[in-house]
Parts: C-alpha cells; sequence; structure tokens
C-alpha cells in the first residue's frame, strides 16, 4: 500500500511539473527580431589608388569620396541615414575607423583587396551596404 501511495505521489508531482512547464512555454514571449538597419543617403568612392593600379610601398595614401552624408566622431544608437564612419580594410581585416577621408596605411609588397565601407554612428553596416572594394598591387 505504501509503495502504491509513492508512486502515486511521484506521478502527481510529474504532472504538476510537466503542466507548469507547459503552461510557461505558452506564455513566454517569442524571441524579437533584430531591429531593421537604416538605408544611408551616402555614397562612396575610392579616388586612390586606382583599381589594379601599382603602387610603391610601403606607405600608400588611402583617399576617398563620401557624398550625401559626413563623417562624424561621435558614436550613438540614435541613427542618421547621412551620419557615420568610415571603416577601411586591407585583405579583409579592419585597419582603421576613419573619421575623415584619407589615411595613410601601411602595406607590404604584394597584391591587395582594399574595402572602404560607411557604416552607421553605432558601427554598424547601413541596409544596403554603403561599401566600395577595390585591388591594387604594391611593389
Amino acid at each position: 500500500m505504501q509503495r502504491t501511495l509513492n508512486a502515486l505521489g511521484v506521478f502527481f508531482v510529474a504532472a504538476l511539473a510537466c503542466a507548469a512547464c507547459s503552461s510557461h512555454a505558452q506564455t513566454a514571449a517569442p524571441p524579437s527580431e533584430p531591429a531593421a538597419r537604416p538605408r544611408s543617403t551616402a555614397s562612396l568612392s575610392i579616388l586612390s589608388p586606382e583599381p589594379g593600379a601599382v603602387v610603391s610601398g610601403p606607405k600608400v595614401m588611402v583617399r576617398l569620396a563620401l557624398r550625401g552624408a559626413r563623417v562624424v566622431p561621435q558614436t550613438t544608437t540614435h541613427l542618421s541615414p547621412d551620419r557615420g564612419h568610415i571603416h577601411l580594410s586591407v585583405d579583409g581585416r579592419v585597419i582603421s575607423m576613419l573619421y575623415g577621408v584619407d589615411q595613410v596605411i601601411d602595406v607590404t609588397p604584394g597584391v591587395h583587396i582594399l574595402t572602404a565601407e560607411f557604416v552607421a554612428q553605432d558601427h554598424f553596416p547601413f541596409q544596403p551596404r554603403v561599401v566600395k572594394t577595390l585591388t591594387f598591387t604594391v611593389k
């Protein structure tokens, strides 16, 4: 008789636990969707080096043109489509977060991929991305 009561007690506790879990699952909030990224008013160009250029190293002047927006030093989550920063990458590695449009970079001899991206003030990309890429060679 004691075994039957113990078994019923265990069954009852398990049933309550399952009921609590299933009611919790029904009331839990669904995962939130990531916030939509803003669209920028900017256009970005790489003026120097030119695509396919062969340049002398180890220092190379990178010159960019930004239209329809401006580079600002402040980081914020209050995003504006015409304000942000420029991330500069060489061979897929971010080397600078520019607050301007010109910079001298250090490079080794060889072929390199240069990417410049105008990003929002929170350092995340706009949607669609405002990005330019080119290949150049350092001798």
